[in-house]
């Protein structure tokens, strides 16, 4: 069965400890942190915020960090620093996973294949320090002129790193062609198929985060969920899905309505 949970910057401005007692309320499975949500990241601080959550019976199932390789290369080694700086948070907290971006193309940019290159050495280093210290790389697909907003172009990234502690946690959300990866509309990209990109992409994913726009209902209305739970239960997916609410509603009475919708759409035929 699924285990769901839910992202910090679903409630802007909490803390890991404030969110923690939100998903215990919520009665779900596990929690994912953004790394903005720690206050701290000094061991004593960790070591409160580990048993806090050992308390509420709730497993770290990844910490999101937000690099960009798409910035000139010799900032590189900050990005990649900061990677390897949440990896040893991570391993630290007994977190198994750490979600990463890959490169966002600058709007001077005039050849994205220029990115590449560098973006997959920081990808295969991060993934080596990752592996020395058990703890996977995710590399999440986004849109917003990011390099991974197609399908092809994450399995790209993952078969250029070609490394077996670096993997692909998929965001129903963020491929080219759904209706909110930009946030701006209800109405789906004609150029692109999301499904298509969610279907190729989502064998190699060790967890999911499922986008909610508009919930109010009970039933999500941009994205078609019994559409993708169909490609997540044709693969016997059994790992983490982490509730990623973006509308404009309250977003505690949202992640209750998206948990109660996903349990439902997996009980199904």
């Amino acid at each position: 069965m699924i285990k769901l949970g839910t992202m910090s910057l679903n409630v802007r401005g909490t803390t890991a400890t404030e969110f923690a007692q939100i998903v215990s309320d919520l009665n779900l499975d596990q929690i994912e942190l953004h790394s903005t949500a720690f206050e701290s990241t000094n061991t004593d601080y960790l070591r409160i915020l580990k048993m806090d959550l050992q308390k509420k019976g709730l497993p770290l199932g990844y910490i999101g960090v937000s690099n960009n390789f798409g910035v000139p290369t010799d900032q590189h080694p900050d990005q990649i620093a900061k990677i390897k700086n949440w990896i040893d948070i991570a391993s630290f907290m007994s977190c198994p996973l750490v979600r990463v971006f890959a490169a966002y193309v600058p709007e001077d940019c005039t050849d994205e294949e220029e990115l590449w290159p560098p973006m997959i050495r920081g990808f295969k280093e991060v993934a080596e320090y990752g592996y020395q210290k058990g703890i996977i790389v995710g590399l999440q697909n986004h849109n917003h002129n990011n390099v991974t907003r197609t399908g092809d172009n994450l399995l790209r990234a993952l078969n250029e790193t070609n490394h077996p502690y670096f993997t692909h946690i998929v965001d129903t959300g963020q491929y080219a062609g759904s209706p909110g990866a930009s946030g701006s509309n209800s109405q789906a990209t004609p150029k692109f198929d999301c499904y298509d990109s969610i279907a190729k992409t989502a064998p190699y994913a060790v967890y999911v985060r499922a986008k909610f726009y508009h919930i109010d209902s009970g039933v999500e209305e941009w994205l078609d969920y019994a559409r993708i739970i169909k490609i997540l239960k044709g693969l016997n997916y059994n790992g983490g899905v982490s509730i990623v609410y973006e509308g404009e509603s309250d977003p505690i009475d949202s992640m209750r309505k998206a948990a109660d919708y996903l349990r439902y759409l997996w009980q199904q035929d």
